[in-house]
């Protein structure tokens, strides 16, 4: 085994749903851009990216989105409170958008995104799964959520995901409401406090050859 395999298993065992977090210790600026730039680099279902992340480090604002979190500590007492927001609809602006930012970073045509274009208006917006875009965009978010987990964990930053919240009023305290986009689910990063019981207690999963299975 590589160091670099070795360390990542290291850091993935490490990490847990951290209870207690140290508010007196917060994420240094080059390392939230190492995080910041992880969640960008997610991939999403044709490149979408149909999302956005609101990174919450107002103390002010903490304390409100506590009180609509089952007034769970880690909220308030994180470094940065990262909250993922899905789109509520996708329309075909947004896949203008991403034709275009497409054609700027590749340097070939629209005409040439044109059979692209159109697989995504007839599967996401004249399709069935238009129906269903609300979900369909909320998976896409539990991707980064899981890519941005990951990322912490091997830079040694802590982090507790979190359903337990009310998203209309995250939606509400956070000015959402008619932006085209809706909180789904949280991710407070930070550092563990020492006295963290849950930080020592075994890690209980299945083995990977009770789950995974080759054919």
């Amino acid at each position: 085994m590589t160091t670099a395999s070795s360390d990542l298993l290291a850091a993935l065992r490490g990490r847990y749903a951290t209870k207690a977090f140290d508010p007196t210790r917060k994420i240094d600026a080059a390392t939230w851009e190492v995080l910041a730039q992880s969640l960008a680099l997610t991939p999403s279902s044709y490149g979408l990216q149909p999302w956005k992340f609101l990174v919450v480090t107002s103390p002010d604002l903490k304390k409100q989105l506590r009180a609509v979190s089952w007034n769970q500590a880690q909220v308030e007492d994180c470094s940065h409170h990262v909250v993922f927001l899905a789109r509520t609809t996708i329309t075909e602006a947004d896949l203008d958008r991403l034709v275009a930012a497409t054609v700027a970073a590749r340097g070939v045509t629209t005409e040439s995104l044109a059979m692209y274009k159109g697989f995504m208006v007839k599967d996401l917006i004249a399709g069935p799964r238009a129906q269903h875009i609300q979900a369909w965009a909320t998976n896409q978010v539990y991707i980064a959520l899981g890519q941005l987990m990951a990322s912490a964990a091997l830079l040694g930053v802590d982090g507790c995901p979190m359903e337990g919240l009310d998203p209309a009023a995250y939606d509400r305290i956070l000015g959402l409401e008619g932006s085209g986009y809706a909180t789904k689910v949280a991710l407070p990063l930070g550092y563990r406090l020492a006295t963290d019981k849950y930080a020592t207690l075994p890690k209980v999963r299945y083995a990977a050859s009770e789950l995974i299975e080759y054919r």
